[in-house]
């Protein structure tokens, strides 16, 4: 008995109502994930691909999916759908075009079927320079310096030698791609990568220019500007237009991409647009209320601590955060924690008069001695009884 195929639909993971891109998206994906060439001697993926190429091969030709919708796979049982694969055109131009994007990828190519001997922004450069806290929060303006290309004054940037001129690519005739064909699972595929000889841009020199070396480009160490606006976070980036590699083909200049890295701060700490520290409080001023000192990037303020203050009891003094980036008249909130500190040396005037204090408030000193001379046994004496 035949084994029964799985719904069309079902295969390449899409609804009934997909459209047309989503199933040749959906396609794509399977197409990759199984083409044989990529899975060499795996039965299994060879069969998955097939069976998503003959999904694919139906869903897209709109009579094809219009009969299948009705009759389902009732409607090719005599048909190429039938059959498996034979009667399938992978030599079509939506087949080809996957096909050609498929190898394009496995074997370097790339995915543009257009010439890319037009006009072409430079790449972007990548740099960083490093601010301090209070930098981030308020803005600075920073000198880096950097390598930097410019168009070569004695050729002009056509890279070759003054009295001559580039020559047309003989290879690729100027289009800067070759187009060549490839023996497949399916048959010949026809792909299309950049030309060797050009490297992409239609022209070759005979002669280069003797001070750029046929680059077009001559590289100096540059000084540029760059205004890092208050409120930067760290590993985010400040972009300088038309400060990275130059164009190909009379194309703009990439861009510089500044990542700024700011440096860690011994008392704040930031999270989105607040800032966050610890102040230590005496345990007078916790106990009988008083003011202490913040220190905030906006510089020191007063804060009135309330009489019983407990330790890690947290305050929020607004608006002494970050700006937004967006708006540096709105800013976040700087958070405080208060933490009540313990003197670690005391005189013996200020022992007697700590124990005169304990004495009037609880008596805690004297707390464990009340109750192993009363009626309850302390916890640790009967630790001991028990191990007895």
């Amino acid at each position: 008995m035949a084994e029964q195929k799985r719904d069309y639909y079902e295969v390449l993971g899409v609804e009934k109502g997909a459209d047309d891109a989503a199933i040749k998206k959906a396609y794509r994906v399977l197409a990759k994930k199984y083409h044989p060439d990529m899975n060499p001697g795996d039965a299994e993926a060879e069969k998955k691909f097939k069976e998503a190429s003959e999904a694919y091969a139906i869903l897209s030709d709109p009579e094809k999916r219009r009969q299948y919708d009705q009759f389902g796979h009732a409607a090719f049982d005599g048909g190429a759908g039938g059959g498996g694969f034979g009667g399938f055109d992978f030599n079509s131009a939506d087949f080809s075009d996957i096909f050609g994007d498929i190898f394009g990828d496995f074997f370097g190519g790339g995915r543009s079927r257009r010439g890319n001997n037009g006009p072409m922004k430079g790449a972007n450069i990548r740099t960083s320079v490093r601010i301090t806290f209070e930098e981030a929060v308020f803005g600075v303006e920073k000198e880096i310096e950097l390598t930097l290309k410019d168009e070569c004054q004695t050729c002009h940037g056509n890279g070759a030698k003054p009295g001559t001129s580039p020559e047309t690519c003989q290879k690729c005739g100027g289009k800067g791609q070759v187009v060549f064909t490839q023996q497949s699972f399916f048959g010949t595929v026809r792909n299309v990568q950049t030309c060797p000889d050009c490297n992409g841009t239609g022209k070759v020199i005979k002669e280069k220019c003797d001070d750029c070396h046929g680059s077009g480009y001559i590289a100096s160490r540059k000084k540029i500007q760059v205004s890092i606006p208050a409120g930067i976070d760290n590993g985010q980036s400040v972009r300088i237009r038309d400060k990275g590699e130059p164009g190909v083909n009379g194309g703009p200049r990439g861009d510089l991409l500044v990542e700024v890295i700011v440096a860690r701060h011994p008392v704040f700490q930031r999270q989105d647009y607040n800032i966050y520290s610890t102040v230590p409080v005496s345990f007078a001023v916790a106990a009988l209320g008083g003011d202490v000192v913040v220190d905030t990037v906006d510089g020191k303020v007063l804060y009135e601590v309330k009489a019983g203050t407990q330790t890690d009891t947290k305050v929020r003094l607004r608006g002494k955060g970050v700006p937004s980036l967006r708006n540096k008249d709105m800013r976040g909130d700087h958070y405080v924690t208060l933490v009540v500190q313990t003197p670690e040396k005391l005189s013996n005037e200020a022992k007697d008069l700590l124990k005169q204090f304990d004495a009037l408030t609880g008596d805690s000193l004297n707390a464990a001695k009340n109750v192993k001379d009363g009626k309850t046994e302390p916890a640790k004496e009967k630790k001991k009884k028990f191990w007895k």
